[in-house]
Protein backbone atom coordinates (compact mmCIF):
# COMPACT_ATOMS: atom_id res chain seq x y z
CA UNK A 1 0.00 0.00 0.00
CA UNK A 2 2.67 2.44 1.01
CA UNK A 3 4.40 1.78 -2.43
CA UNK A 4 0.79 2.20 -4.12
CA UNK A 5 0.45 5.60 -2.06
CA UNK A 6 4.15 6.79 -3.20
CA UNK A 7 3.47 6.24 -6.74
CA UNK A 8 -0.01 8.34 -6.77
CA UNK A 9 1.95 11.10 -5.21
CA UNK A 10 4.55 11.11 -7.82
CA UNK A 11 2.42 11.22 -10.69
CA UNK A 12 -0.07 13.94 -9.10
CA UNK A 13 3.53 16.25 -8.40
CA UNK A 14 4.54 15.05 -12.14
CA UNK A 15 1.52 16.24 -13.73
CA UNK A 16 1.61 19.63 -11.54
CA UNK A 17 5.18 19.99 -12.92
CA UNK A 18 4.26 19.54 -16.42
CA UNK A 19 1.52 22.41 -16.35
CA UNK A 20 3.10 24.47 -13.83
CA UNK A 21 4.29 27.81 -16.94
CA UNK A 22 7.58 27.39 -18.37
CA UNK A 23 10.65 29.65 -16.81
CA UNK A 24 13.17 30.76 -19.13
CA UNK A 25 16.87 31.42 -17.41
CA UNK A 26 18.05 34.92 -18.84
CA UNK A 27 21.85 35.23 -19.21
CA UNK A 28 23.74 38.79 -19.30
CA UNK A 29 26.90 39.06 -20.58
CA UNK A 30 29.58 40.83 -18.48
CA UNK A 31 31.20 41.85 -21.91
CA UNK A 32 27.57 44.11 -22.85
CA UNK A 33 28.40 46.28 -19.54
CA UNK A 34 30.48 48.44 -18.41
CA UNK A 35 30.27 48.14 -14.37
CA UNK A 36 28.15 45.69 -12.23
CA UNK A 37 25.39 46.52 -9.70
CA UNK A 38 27.96 46.08 -6.62
CA UNK A 39 30.14 48.30 -7.74
CA UNK A 40 27.71 50.95 -8.76
CA UNK A 41 28.10 53.18 -5.49
CA UNK A 42 31.55 53.41 -5.55
CA UNK A 43 31.10 54.32 -9.05
CA UNK A 44 31.01 57.99 -8.75
CA UNK A 45 32.91 60.88 -6.07
CA UNK A 46 31.08 63.85 -6.12
CA UNK A 47 32.62 65.09 -2.73
CA UNK A 48 35.89 66.92 -4.30
CA UNK A 49 34.16 68.32 -7.41
CA UNK A 50 33.71 72.32 -7.74
CA UNK A 51 29.95 73.83 -8.10
CA UNK A 52 30.12 74.34 -12.02
CA UNK A 53 32.10 71.53 -13.01
CA UNK A 54 30.25 68.59 -12.87
CA UNK A 55 29.85 66.42 -15.78
CA UNK A 56 26.94 63.95 -16.48
CA UNK A 57 29.02 59.92 -16.56
CA UNK A 58 26.70 57.53 -18.05
CA UNK A 59 27.04 53.39 -17.71
CA UNK A 60 25.73 50.56 -18.75
CA UNK A 61 24.76 48.50 -15.53
CA UNK A 62 24.83 44.79 -15.61
CA UNK A 63 22.15 43.39 -13.52
CA UNK A 64 23.75 40.87 -10.50
CA UNK A 65 23.26 37.03 -11.37
CA UNK A 66 21.38 35.76 -13.16
CA UNK A 67 17.14 36.03 -13.55
CA UNK A 68 14.51 34.49 -14.75
CA UNK A 69 11.46 35.41 -16.16
CA UNK A 70 8.08 34.09 -16.05
CA UNK A 71 6.13 32.81 -19.37
CA UNK A 72 2.68 33.32 -19.84
CA UNK A 73 0.53 30.69 -20.88
CA UNK A 74 -0.40 31.04 -24.51
CA UNK A 75 -3.98 32.86 -24.44
CA UNK A 76 -6.46 30.81 -24.85
CA UNK A 77 -8.85 30.62 -28.38
CA UNK A 78 -12.21 32.56 -26.52
CA UNK A 79 -9.88 36.17 -26.09
CA UNK A 80 -9.24 35.57 -29.88
CA UNK A 81 -12.88 35.28 -30.68
CA UNK A 82 -14.26 38.19 -28.72
CA UNK A 83 -11.46 40.31 -30.18
CA UNK A 84 -12.94 39.97 -33.11
CA UNK A 85 -16.16 40.59 -32.10
CA UNK A 86 -15.01 43.48 -30.69
CA UNK A 87 -13.74 44.56 -34.53
CA UNK A 88 -17.20 44.87 -35.72
CA UNK A 89 -18.43 48.15 -35.96
CA UNK A 90 -21.37 49.20 -34.02
CA UNK A 91 -23.50 52.05 -33.74
CA UNK A 92 -24.49 54.18 -30.72
CA UNK A 93 -26.97 52.35 -29.84
CA UNK A 94 -25.50 48.57 -30.11
CA UNK A 95 -27.40 48.18 -33.51
CA UNK A 96 -25.22 47.02 -36.47
CA UNK A 97 -24.78 49.34 -39.29
CA UNK A 98 -25.96 46.15 -41.84
CA UNK A 99 -29.72 46.76 -40.18
CA UNK A 100 -29.98 50.70 -39.82
CA UNK A 101 -33.06 52.14 -37.52
CA UNK A 102 -34.28 55.39 -39.28
CA UNK A 103 -37.26 55.87 -36.54
CA UNK A 104 -36.96 58.79 -35.10
CA UNK A 105 -34.00 60.20 -36.94
CA UNK A 106 -35.82 60.05 -40.73
CA UNK A 107 -39.21 59.74 -39.27
CA UNK A 108 -41.35 56.96 -39.56
CA UNK A 109 -41.69 55.00 -42.63
CA UNK A 110 -43.67 55.44 -45.78
CA UNK A 111 -46.20 53.09 -47.68
CA UNK A 112 -43.41 52.13 -50.22
CA UNK A 113 -41.11 51.42 -46.91
CA UNK A 114 -39.03 54.74 -47.18
CA UNK A 115 -38.71 57.50 -44.54
CA UNK A 116 -40.66 60.12 -44.44
CA UNK A 117 -37.35 62.47 -43.73
CA UNK A 118 -35.35 60.68 -46.67
CA UNK A 119 -38.46 61.21 -49.17
CA UNK A 120 -39.51 64.66 -47.97
CA UNK A 121 -37.38 67.80 -46.58
CA UNK A 122 -37.76 67.59 -42.23
CA UNK A 123 -35.74 70.95 -40.55
CA UNK A 124 -36.67 71.19 -36.95
CA UNK A 125 -40.09 70.78 -36.66
CA UNK A 126 -41.12 71.45 -39.96
CA UNK A 127 -42.14 69.14 -42.36
CA UNK A 128 -41.67 69.73 -46.60
CA UNK A 129 -42.91 68.00 -49.07
CA UNK A 130 -43.78 69.92 -51.86
CA UNK A 131 -44.23 69.40 -54.94
CA UNK A 132 -42.79 65.06 -54.56
CA UNK A 133 -45.85 63.73 -56.60
CA UNK A 134 -47.22 62.47 -53.67
CA UNK A 135 -50.77 60.84 -53.59
CA UNK A 136 -51.09 60.63 -49.68
CA UNK A 137 -50.36 62.35 -46.44
CA UNK A 138 -47.26 60.95 -45.63
CA UNK A 139 -46.61 59.26 -42.13
CA UNK A 140 -45.43 62.48 -39.96
CA UNK A 141 -43.06 62.38 -37.13
CA UNK A 142 -44.82 62.66 -33.79
CA UNK A 143 -43.18 66.37 -33.26
CA UNK A 144 -44.20 67.90 -36.36
CA UNK A 145 -45.31 71.35 -35.96
CA UNK A 146 -45.39 72.76 -38.82
CA UNK A 147 -46.65 70.71 -42.39
CA UNK A 148 -46.14 71.74 -46.02
CA UNK A 149 -47.32 69.53 -48.87
CA UNK A 150 -47.98 71.41 -51.87
CA UNK A 151 -48.54 70.83 -55.41
CA UNK A 152 -48.68 66.98 -55.12
CA UNK A 153 -51.90 64.66 -56.15
CA UNK A 154 -53.36 63.96 -52.93
CA UNK A 155 -57.11 63.03 -52.80
CA UNK A 156 -58.17 62.43 -49.93
CA UNK A 157 -57.65 63.56 -45.91
CA UNK A 158 -57.70 60.33 -44.32
CA UNK A 159 -58.84 60.18 -40.13
CA UNK A 160 -55.57 59.26 -38.86
CA UNK A 161 -53.13 61.25 -41.28
CA UNK A 162 -52.85 63.26 -38.53
CA UNK A 163 -53.32 61.19 -35.80
CA UNK A 164 -51.78 62.45 -32.44
CA UNK A 165 -50.04 64.95 -34.00
CA UNK A 166 -50.79 67.13 -30.60
CA UNK A 167 -48.02 70.40 -31.58
CA UNK A 168 -49.40 70.18 -35.01
CA UNK A 169 -50.16 74.01 -35.84
CA UNK A 170 -49.93 74.45 -39.48
CA UNK A 171 -50.93 72.62 -42.74
CA UNK A 172 -50.49 74.13 -45.69
CA UNK A 173 -51.85 71.85 -48.81
CA UNK A 174 -52.56 74.03 -51.47
CA UNK A 175 -52.84 72.98 -54.86
CA UNK A 176 -53.85 69.36 -54.56
CA UNK A 177 -56.58 66.89 -55.75
CA UNK A 178 -58.53 67.10 -52.69
CA UNK A 179 -61.71 66.30 -52.79
CA UNK A 180 -62.69 64.43 -49.72
CA UNK A 181 -61.96 65.12 -45.74
CA UNK A 182 -62.89 63.26 -42.80
CA UNK A 183 -64.72 64.51 -40.40
CA UNK A 184 -62.38 64.28 -38.25
CA UNK A 185 -59.11 64.83 -39.88
CA UNK A 186 -58.28 68.25 -37.98
CA UNK A 187 -61.10 68.59 -35.15
CA UNK A 188 -58.53 66.44 -32.79
CA UNK A 189 -55.97 68.96 -33.27
CA UNK A 190 -55.48 70.64 -30.41
CA UNK A 191 -52.64 73.11 -30.93
CA UNK A 192 -53.82 73.68 -34.91
CA UNK A 193 -53.77 77.71 -35.60
CA UNK A 194 -53.83 77.65 -39.50
CA UNK A 195 -54.98 75.48 -42.33
CA UNK A 196 -54.42 76.41 -45.58
CA UNK A 197 -56.62 74.76 -48.09
CA UNK A 198 -56.85 76.77 -51.33
CA UNK A 199 -56.94 75.47 -54.78
CA UNK A 200 -58.18 72.02 -54.33
CA UNK A 201 -61.64 70.20 -55.12
CA UNK A 202 -63.48 70.59 -51.97
CA UNK A 203 -66.86 70.63 -51.86
CA UNK A 204 -67.55 70.27 -48.02
CA UNK A 205 -65.78 71.55 -45.41
CA UNK A 206 -65.45 69.38 -41.96
CA UNK A 207 -65.76 70.24 -38.58
CA UNK A 208 -62.61 72.35 -37.32
CA UNK A 209 -61.04 72.85 -34.13
CA UNK A 210 -61.91 76.18 -32.24
CA UNK A 211 -58.12 77.21 -31.97
CA UNK A 212 -57.79 78.20 -35.49
CA UNK A 213 -56.68 81.84 -36.29
CA UNK A 214 -56.15 81.44 -39.94
CA UNK A 215 -58.04 79.72 -42.55
CA UNK A 216 -57.83 80.05 -46.30
CA UNK A 217 -59.93 77.50 -48.85
CA UNK A 218 -60.21 79.68 -51.39
CA UNK A 219 -60.48 78.01 -55.26
CA UNK A 220 -62.36 75.11 -54.28
CA UNK A 221 -65.87 73.83 -54.72
CA UNK A 222 -68.34 75.42 -51.98
CA UNK A 223 -71.54 75.50 -52.25
CA UNK A 224 -74.40 76.34 -50.37
CA UNK A 225 -74.01 73.76 -47.94
CA UNK A 226 -70.62 73.20 -47.96
CA UNK A 227 -69.89 75.22 -44.79
CA UNK A 228 -71.75 73.80 -41.64
CA UNK A 229 -74.36 76.52 -39.84
CA UNK A 230 -71.99 78.68 -37.55
CA UNK A 231 -68.75 76.85 -38.40
CA UNK A 232 -66.51 79.64 -37.04
CA UNK A 233 -68.89 81.39 -34.50
CA UNK A 234 -66.18 79.41 -31.43
CA UNK A 235 -63.27 80.82 -33.12
CA UNK A 236 -62.18 83.29 -30.63
CA UNK A 237 -59.24 84.02 -32.26
CA UNK A 238 -59.90 83.91 -35.87
CA UNK A 239 -58.17 86.41 -37.80
CA UNK A 240 -58.28 85.61 -41.38
CA UNK A 241 -61.00 84.03 -43.29
CA UNK A 242 -60.24 83.43 -46.81
CA UNK A 243 -63.27 82.03 -48.90
CA UNK A 244 -62.55 83.36 -51.99
CA UNK A 245 -63.20 81.78 -56.04
CA UNK A 246 -66.05 79.50 -54.06
CA UNK A 247 -69.80 78.82 -55.12
CA UNK A 248 -70.92 80.30 -51.88
CA UNK A 249 -74.48 81.90 -51.84
CA UNK A 250 -74.11 83.54 -48.53
CA UNK A 251 -72.18 84.99 -46.39
CA UNK A 252 -71.05 82.56 -43.11
CA UNK A 253 -72.70 83.52 -40.00
CA UNK A 254 -72.04 84.29 -36.78
CA UNK A 255 -68.25 85.98 -37.70
CA UNK A 256 -66.17 86.33 -34.43
CA UNK A 257 -65.68 89.23 -33.36
CA UNK A 258 -61.68 89.30 -33.54
CA UNK A 259 -61.76 88.67 -37.14
CA UNK A 260 -59.42 91.20 -39.27
CA UNK A 261 -59.93 89.98 -42.61
CA UNK A 262 -63.12 88.69 -44.71
CA UNK A 263 -62.50 87.34 -48.31
CA UNK A 264 -65.52 86.81 -50.25
CA UNK A 265 -64.49 87.68 -53.70
CA UNK A 266 -66.05 86.39 -56.69
CA UNK A 267 -69.04 83.79 -54.95
CA UNK A 268 -72.31 83.70 -55.71
CA UNK A 269 -73.32 85.89 -52.74
CA UNK A 270 -77.21 87.99 -53.33
CA UNK A 271 -78.00 88.85 -50.71
CA UNK A 272 -76.65 90.95 -46.95
CA UNK A 273 -78.85 91.90 -44.04
CA UNK A 274 -78.21 94.64 -41.82
CA UNK A 275 -77.32 92.53 -38.81
CA UNK A 276 -74.46 90.54 -41.09
CA UNK A 277 -71.61 92.71 -39.55
CA UNK A 278 -73.01 95.45 -37.03
CA UNK A 279 -76.15 94.41 -33.97
CA UNK A 280 -79.12 96.41 -35.29
CA UNK A 281 -80.35 96.40 -31.21
CA UNK A 282 -77.11 98.55 -30.49
CA UNK A 283 -76.78 101.33 -32.59
CA UNK A 284 -73.50 102.28 -30.90
CA UNK A 285 -71.58 99.01 -30.94
CA UNK A 286 -68.57 99.72 -33.26
CA UNK A 287 -67.03 96.48 -34.51
CA UNK A 288 -63.09 98.06 -34.96
CA UNK A 289 -61.29 94.65 -35.89
CA UNK A 290 -62.83 93.75 -38.74
CA UNK A 291 -61.30 96.64 -41.48
CA UNK A 292 -60.93 94.66 -44.52
CA UNK A 293 -63.96 92.89 -46.53
CA UNK A 294 -63.92 91.48 -50.03
CA UNK A 295 -67.04 91.35 -52.03
CA UNK A 296 -66.38 92.11 -55.34
CA UNK A 297 -66.99 89.71 -58.25
CA UNK A 298 -70.33 88.82 -56.54
CA UNK A 299 -73.99 89.90 -57.76
CA UNK A 300 -74.57 92.16 -54.96
CA UNK A 301 -75.28 95.31 -54.94
CA UNK A 302 -74.02 96.98 -51.46
CA UNK A 303 -76.16 100.13 -51.96
CA UNK A 304 -79.41 98.54 -50.94
CA UNK A 305 -78.39 97.60 -47.43
CA UNK A 306 -76.23 100.80 -46.00
CA UNK A 307 -77.36 99.69 -42.34
CA UNK A 308 -75.45 97.06 -42.44
CA UNK A 309 -72.25 99.39 -42.55
CA UNK A 310 -72.30 101.84 -39.98
CA UNK A 311 -70.51 99.88 -37.12
CA UNK A 312 -67.55 99.46 -39.74
CA UNK A 313 -64.36 100.94 -39.69
CA UNK A 314 -64.22 100.93 -43.41
CA UNK A 315 -66.94 99.83 -46.12
CA UNK A 316 -66.18 96.42 -47.64
CA UNK A 317 -65.17 96.70 -51.89
CA UNK A 318 -67.74 95.38 -54.14
CA UNK A 319 -70.60 96.83 -56.44
CA UNK A 320 -72.67 99.68 -55.70
CA UNK A 321 -74.80 99.00 -58.69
Amino acid sequence: MKMLARLVLGLVIFDAVGTAPTLEPINYDSETYDTALEDLDNLYNYENIPIGQAETETATVMPSGNRELLTPPPPPEEAEEEEEEESTPRLIDGSSPQEPEFTGVLGPHTNEDFPTCLLCTCISTTVYCDDRELDAIPPLPRNTAYFYSRFNRIKKINKNDFASLNDLRRIDLTSNLISEIDEDAFRKLPRLRELVLRDNKIRQLPELPNTLTFIDISSNRLGGKGIKQEAFKDMSDLHHLYLTDNNLDHIPLPLPENLRALHLQNNNILEMHEDTFCNVKNLTYIRKALEDIRLDGNPINLSKTPQAYLCLPRLPIGSLV
